[in-house]
């Protein structure tokens, strides 16, 4: 997982309650922790796995983890739209641009948007026909 303090580098020194970068590493472990119990269950994944969390943007983190040209990197485009295109830049970009080896993008579902719109009716608590979501 990669993780930046709030701020950048300056806003990490601790006081006037900012947290310090030591605090933000350990919500980082904290959660990829997390996210990989979520994933497996505790039986684990059945094979040798090593989370990693580095202080590091999501590309460049990436990236740094190819051993070589044998491997292969892939990527989640996900859905960035027009406001977000300047603020976080694209992962799937900084990868196929800077990875010594392939690098496989994978779109979002094409159900996402689909399904992005349930959980809206959902929020606004709208009629929900489930009809509407098997055609």
């Amino acid at each position: 997982m990669a993780w930046q303090p709030p701020g950048g580098d300056l806003g990490s020194r601790g006081p006037g309650g900012v947290p310090t970068a030591a605090a933000v590493k350990a919500a980082a472990v904290e959660r990829l922790r997390l996210a990989l119990d979520t994933a497996f269950g505790p039986a684990g994944p059945g094979v040798a796995l090593a989370g990693r969390a580095v202080r590091a943007t999501a590309g460049a983190a990436l990236v740094d983890a190819v051993s070589g040209p044998e491997d292969l990197l892939v990527v989640g485009t996900g859905a960035r739209g027009l406001a977000r295109r300047p603020l976080r830049p694209s992962v799937a970009r900084h990868c196929l641009a800077h990875a010594p080896c392939p690098v496989l993008t994978v779109p979002p579902s094409p159900l996402q948007a689909e399904l992005d719109a349930a959980h809206r009716r959902n929020a606004w608590r709208l009629p929900l026909d489930a009809r509407e979501l098997a055609e």
